[in-house]
C-alpha cells in the first residue's frame, strides 16, 4: 500500500472542511496513483454485510460499507427479522396466551390491543439495534457510505445518495450483501393497507378482524399465528398439500392443531385466481371457485433479490429471475474478486447463516485460512408456538433407507413445562441404532429455538445419546427434555436388542 499525504485544502475563511470534500480529494489522489480506495467494499449492512465488513476490518483491511439512509442493519433490522420477532414477543405478552393454561382461556394482559401497542416495542428494539450496529462499524473504523451502490466496472462502485449525488469509489474486493424484498406478483394490486406484503404488516394502522394469508411458508405462517393470537380470523391459502415441507411432519401436525385451536382455517391445494378490493376489505377468489372475504390480504410469495439496481452486467455478472446471484463454495461469483452472501444467493436465506457466510467470504477475500461452513445449521421458525430443528427429518432418513429410533419428551412431563404453562411442547431425538449418535433434533414449543442448540452441540462433537442419559441438567428446566427423550430412545433400543439376542 502506498502512503499518501495530502496538503491541507486552501481555506482562507478558516471554515471547517466538509468531510465529503476531503473524502473526494482522497479518492482523486489514490486513483491517480493506481491505488484502490478500499481493500474491501461491502454493499449492504444486513447480517451478512455487517459481519463481512467487521471480519475484514479485524484483519486490518481498509473497509467501507454502502447502505441507504435509515437502513443501517438492512432489511433484517428495519423491516424483517427483528421487527417481526419483536412483534411476536409483544403479542405473546399482551394477549397472555402463554398463561392461559393457568389462568383460563379468556385471560389477557390487555383487553384491547392496537397496532400502537405492538409497534411501540418494535420501534424501541429497532432503534437500539441500529445504534449497536453503528457503534460496531465506528469502533472498527469502517467507513459508511450513505446511498445506493451501482457497479460502473468490476472494481468501481457509484454511490448515489437520496439527492441523486454520485460518489465513485474503487475496491480490490467487493462483497454483495444487498438482501431481498418481498416478491410481488404482477397480477396483484398492492395498496399497502388492504392488500399487502410482509413489509406492509408494519405499516398497518389497526389490527384487522379478518385476514387471508396467501402462502404457507415461514413468513406467512409466522404472521398467521401472530394475528390469530390477537383474535384475527385468519385463513391460510397454500397451493401445496402441506406447509413447511422441510420440517418434521409430526411437528407440523402439532402446529396445525394449535393454529386451528386459534381459529385458523387452512386451504391446502388451492391457488388464488384473483383478489378484488372493496370498500370494506378484499374478496379472495380461488381457482376452485371459493370466495373468502377479509379485511386484509397478505401475500407471502417468497423473496426477490435486490439486485436490479446494481447494474451487475457492467461487472460481468448476472442474476436469475428471482434476483439471486450464483456463487461457489467460497461465496465467489463468476468474477473472482466479487463475492455475494446472504439472502441474495438464495437458500437457506437465514440471518444466522448469512452472518457466517459474510465472515467466511471476508476471510477468503483477505486470504485468511478458514474452515467451510458447518453442515449442522439449525432452523428456527418463530410461529406460536416456536419450531426449531437441526439435522435430518424422519422422511429424509426413511427415503435414504437410514434406520433410526426416536426418543420423545413432552413438556407436560416436566415441572418446568407446568410452571410456564406450556403442556403441549415436545422434543424429539432421531437416533442411529448402530452407534447411538444423534441424527436429528426436533423441538416444538416454548424456547424451541434456544433448546435446539444443545442437540446441535452434541451432534457437532459426534456425541451419542449416552452423554444425554448420563448428563445432569438443572431442575426445573426445559433442557431436561433431552435426558427424558434420550432415556426413551435408549429403552427402545434396549428392547430391540433383546429380541435380536
Amino acid at each position: 500500500m502506498v502512503a499518501v499525504t495530502l496538503p491541507p485544502p486552501h481555506n482562507p475563511a478558516n471554515c471547517p472542511v466538509k468531510p465529503v470534500k476531503v473524502f473526494s480529494s482522497l479518492v482523486a489522489a489514490t486513483t491517480l496513483l493506481g491505488v484502490s480506495d478500499f481493500d474491501v467494499l461491502v454493499l449492504g449492512s444486513g447480517p451478512g454485510g455487517q459481519k463481512a465488513a467487521i471480519a475484514a476490518a479485524k484483519l486490518e483491511r481498509r473497509v467501507a460499507i454502502v447502505e441507504r439512509r435509515n437502513m443501517i442493519g438492512g432489511v433484517c433490522i428495519n423491516t424483517g427479522t427483528i421487527p417481526s420477532k419483536t412483534m411476536r414477543e409483544a403479542v405473546l405478552y399482551l394477549t397472555g396466551l402463554s398463561q392461559r393454561e393457568m389462568y383460563g382461556r379468556n385471560y389477557r394482559v390487555k383487553e384491547e390491543i392496537g397496532i400502537a401497542d405492538l409497534t411501540a416495542r418494535t420501534t424501541h428494539v429497532v432503534g437500539r439495534e441500529v445504534e449497536v450496529i453503528r457503534n460496531q462499524l465506528s469502533r472498527n473504523r469502517i467507513t459508511t457510505l450513505t446511498g445506493s451502490g451501482q457497479f460502473l466496472d468490476p472494481h468501481t462502485i457509484a454511490v448515489i445518495d437520496d439527492r441523486g449525488r454520485e460518489t465513485k469509489v474503487t475496491a480490490d474486493k467487493i462483497i454483495v450483501a444487498t438482501g431481498t424484498r418481498p416478491a410481488r406478483p404482477d397480477s396483484v394490486e398492492f395498496d399497502g393497507s388492504t392488500i399487502i406484503d410482509s413489509d406492509g404488516i408494519l405499516q398497518l394502522d389497526h389490527v384487522p378482524d379478518s385476514m387471508v394469508v396467501v402462502g404457507a411458508g415461514v413468513i406467512g405462517i409466522e404472521y398467521a399465528s401472530m394475528f390469530a393470537a390477537l383474535g384475527t380470523k385468519v385463513t391460510v391459502v397454500e397451493r401445496r398439500d402441506r406447509m413447511l415441507e422441510f420440517c418434521d411432519l409430526e411437528v407440523i401436525e402439532a402446529l396445525k392443531y394449535h393454529l386451528r385451536d386459534l381459529a385458523v382455517t387452512f386451504r391446502f391445494g388451492e391457488t388464488v385466481a384473483a383478489v378484488e378490493r372493496h370498500e370494506r376489505g378484499a374478496l379472495t377468489i380461488l381457482e376452485s371457485g371459493k370466495k373468502i372475504p377479509a379485511a386484509t390480504v397478505m401475500y407471502s410469495a417468497g423473496r426477490q433479490g435486490m439486485t436490479e439496481s446494481l447494474a451487475l452486467h457492467t461487472a460481468g455478472l448476472e442474476a436469475d429471475a428471482r434476483g439471486r446471484i450464483t456463487v461457489d463454495e467460497h461465496y465467489r461469483t463468476a468474477v473472482p474478486h466479487i463475492y455475494a452472501v446472504g439472502d441474495v444467493i438464495g437458500f437457506p436465506a437465514l440471518a444466522a447463516t448469512s452472518m457466517e457466510q459474510g465472515r467466511l467470504a471476508a476471510y477468503h477475500a483477505c486470504d485468511e485460512p478458514v474452515s467451510d461452513m458447518s453442515r449442522l445449521q439449525p432452523i428456527g421458525i418463530y410461529t406460536i408456538p416456536e419450531i426449531s430443528f437441526v439435522g435430518a427429518t424422519e422422511d429424509e432418513l426413511t427415503d435414504a433407507h437410514v434406520p433410526f429410533e426416536t426418543g420423545l419428551s413432552r413438556y407436560r412431563e416436566l415441572a418446568r413445562g407446568q410452571i410456564i404453562g406450556d403442556t403441549h411442547g415436545m422434543l424429539k431425538l432421531l437416533v442411529s441404532p448402530e452407534d447411538r449418535t444423534l441424527l436429528g433434533v426436533h423441538v416444538f414449543g416454548t424456547q424451541a429455538t434456544e433448546l435446539v442448540h444443545i442437540g446441535q452441540a452434541v451432534m457437532g462433537c459426534g456425541g451419542t445419546i449416552d452423554y444425554l442419559v448420563d448428563a445432569v441438567f438443572n431442575y426445573p428446566t426445559l433442557s431436561e427434555c433431552y435426558k427424558v427423550a434420550a432415556l426413551d430412545a435408549m429403552n427402545k433400543l434396549r428392547r430391540v436388542q433383546r429380541f435380536s439376542h
